[in-house]
């Protein structure tokens, strides 16, 4: 059975997993260094990690196969599950897979160096909206779909 793990700490859609997740009726893992309030959803399971970098990570990392669906920002931990045969969708509802997680990690590794290179560059991403909401949802269906249908 499909499974949804969340790497939780700056995820902003973690309502939306837990809405289409009681809809297909699949459990969702949000995993957490704390401050995430738990699910009274039985749905829900909440697990808090120690603190530490990358531990959030790890654990999904363990955890997450062939089947299961990771929800992540986190380009490194994406190139992991998808190893183990997860699926991987970001918050903007942006789909990683075994074609695209090279380039992607190519781009996080560069922008990280241009970072490292100019401490006066300020500035992030875009702020998150609407429309990546609504990739979102649409993109985390698609992936349920595929699971269930063996893809």
């Amino acid at each position: 059975m499909t499974t949804l793990f969340v790497d939780a700490d700056a995820c902003p859609v973690k309502s939306e997993i837990e809405r289409v997740a009681t809809r297909h009726k699949l459990p969702v893992v949000i995993v957490s260094n704390g401050g995430i309030r738990p699910s009274p959803n039985p749905l829900i399971t909440t697990v808090v990690v120690d603190q530490g970098a990358d531990v959030a990570d790890m654990w999904i990392a363990e955890r997450a196969g062939a089947g299961d669906i990771v929800v992540t920002g986190d380009i490194p931990l994406a190139a992991r599950v998808i190893e183990n045969g997860a699926n991987v969708i970001k918050h903007n509802g942006e789909l990683l897979n075994e074609r695209n997680i090279g380039p992607a990690l190519a781009t996080r590794d560069l922008m990280q160096d241009l970072r490292a290179s100019d401490p006066f560059r300020q500035g992030g991403g875009k702020p998150f909206g609407k429309s990546d909401r609504s990739r979102f949802l649409d993109g985390l269906e698609r992936l349920i779909r595929a699971a269930r249908a063996g893809r």
